[in-house]
């Protein structure tokens, strides 16, 4: 019968009391948070396995590592990249979001929900492929974003939208991006009246979406205009990323 690991969290918890209780002890500070790493450092070389296979393992860890100001994603040589291996396990999550990206491009503009997102990375990934969470997305991303590729993540509503692609967006675009959150599209008028924004400054938004490819213009809805945000558009991705579209998605 498989034997369970000792929980990362409970790990965590129990040396953060250590230091904890610690504080008051004449020893240096910077001596205590060695004695942390080097204990750190032995339990992933225990739990090495877990932290590679787990989601909610590898989450636990990388907070542990944030407790001391380690970053096992920070170089792809040394130590932790060696011992774990998640240097080369981030880099390749990262090129699987990049293709995901780029095969649905034209579809939303280089703007996908996080959802969506880990839902065709898992579906790329196949089923006997090393387990994938959003938190590993999420840490994915911004190692991509550090290298200045023009990913981004907007915060929207009770999720996050990833931009893909190097469009200047502002507060008032992220502001707007929210409203559109409840129906998948805004109108004009919804702005003012939610934002109490002037008419000009909501059109300039707008305008600007629509010229970066992340907005569609829907002149024939009732009443008046709509621009849809077809990121927020769940009907859109219902359907899987076609071969036609992973071709195009290949440099």
């Amino acid at each position: 019968m498989h034997r369970r690991g000792v929980g990362a969290g409970a790990i965590a918890k129990k040396k953060l009391a250590e230091v904890s209780r610690k504080k008051a002890d004449p020893q240096p500070m910077s001596k205590q948070l060695d004695m942390f790493k080097t204990n750190l450092e032995e339990f992933a070389s225990k739990h090495k396995q877990e932290i590679r296979k787990n989601p909610e393992f590898r989450v636990q860890f990388q907070d542990m590592c944030a407790t001391i100001g380690v970053d096992p994603l920070a170089s792809g040589k040394g130590f932790w990249s060696e011992m774990l291996g998640v240097g080369d396990f981030y880099y390749e999550l990262g090129v699987q979001i990049i293709e995901v990206c780029l095969a649905l491009k034209h579809r939303n503009g280089g703007l996908i929900t996080l959802e969506e997102l880990h839902q065709q990375v898992l579906k790329g990934r196949g089923k006997f492929a090393q387990d994938v969470s959003q938190d590993d997305l999420i840490r994915a991303i911004k190692k991509l974003k550090a290298l200045g590729t023009g990913f981004g993540i907007i915060p929207v509503g009770g999720t996050y939208l990833i931009q893909s692609v190097p469009a200047e967006l502002n507060m008032d675009h992220t502001v707007v991006l929210q409203l559109a959150e409840k129906n998948g599209y805004v109108t004009v008028s919804e702005i003012k009246a939610s934002l109490k924004w002037e008419t000009e400054r909501a059109r300039q938004v707008l305008e600007h979406l629509l010229k970066e490819g992340l907005a569609w213009l829907d002149l024939q809805a009732p009443g008046e205009a709509h621009y849809w945000l077809p990121a927020l558009f769940t009907d859109l991705y219902s359907q899987e990323i076609t071969a036609e579209e992973a071709r195009e998605a290949l440099p």
